[in-house]
């Protein structure tokens, strides 16, 4: 039963996104309206009308419990599964008009991600992607990249709200991302995880990020080859996650060997 259901409810997902989607083609000024700014999180009104849509989309169309960043848990009949939305990744991207912003949806049992859509409405990209059956764009099959060394390595890391900007943290920062070749910050964690699974990166490494920002990330690149590991951290609602594709794991493996 579960088998036969994943391909639909990945399609429920992709319909969500791209219907989501679908607000950003209008030009509506107001939509880049900040409804709350606290410290350096913003929530704009792109956000909860982009959450609207999907959350209506998924409970029309299945049981489970949702999990989004601006309204938290949704309790379903079939809690099993959970729904987990980011309905706008990359906020002050999209207010200040950098063209790095997506809808992020997810499919997880428990602590197990099943899958992931991701919709760069900017680039017509949909990233969608079933752990251990493969991952898509625009329904052509990815990969994770093939390079083997970090020295030819790009890493897509970021700064969430909560970071610690002390200068024995930002030295720590400074010292793991001197391996790698380059070093990008998209300020969206969910499309640093989608290059990683297309091969556009090798790595992508955050601490303290928020669940709903990579929880469809995290399919796509166990989806597409890739190896992540994720730990919830002290304060319970935020993780550590780095993920990487499997030639670069395999090799931080020997090294520590």
């Amino acid at each position: 039963m579960f088998e036969e259901n994943i391909s639909e409810w990945l399609l429920i997902a992709q319909e969500a996104a791209l219907a989501a989607g679908a607000l950003f083609f209008k030009p509506d000024l107001e939509l880049a309206t900040i409804d709350s700014e606290v410290g350096r999180d913003i929530k704009t009104r792109a956000d909860r009308e982009s959450e609207r849509i999907i959350i209506n989309y998924l409970r029309e169309r299945s049981g489970f419990s949702i999990l989004s960043e601006e309204s938290g848990v949704l309790e379903g009949k079939d809690k099993r599964f959970t729904w987990i939305v980011d309905p706008l990744d990359g906020s002050l991207n999209y207010i200040r008009g950098i063209p790095l912003c997506c809808i992020s949806i997810a499919l997880w049992e428990g602590e197990s991600p099943l899958l992931g859509v991701l919709y760069d409405f900017n680039r017509s990209e949909l990233f969608t992607g079933i752990t251990g059956k493969g991952a898509w764009l625009n329904g052509t099959k990815i990969e994770v990249s093939s390079v083997s060394k970090k020295q030819s390595a790009v890493l897509c890391t970021g700064f969430p709200v909560s970071t610690d900007f002390s200068p024995e943290i930002l030295m720590t920062f400074v010292q793991y991302v001197r391996q790698y070749k380059k070093v990008r910050l998209l300020g969206t964690a969910a499309l640093s995880l989608a290059y990683v699974a297309t091969g556009r990166a090798e790595v992508y490494m955050e601490n303290d990020i928020k669940i709903w920002d990579v929880a469809a990330g995290i399919a796509l690149v166990k989806a597409a080859g890739g190896i992540v590991e994720f730990r919830s951290t002290a304060q319970g609602n935020t993780y550590n996650v780095k993920a990487t594709n499997h030639v670069l794991a395999a090799c931080e493996v020997l090294k520590a060997l």
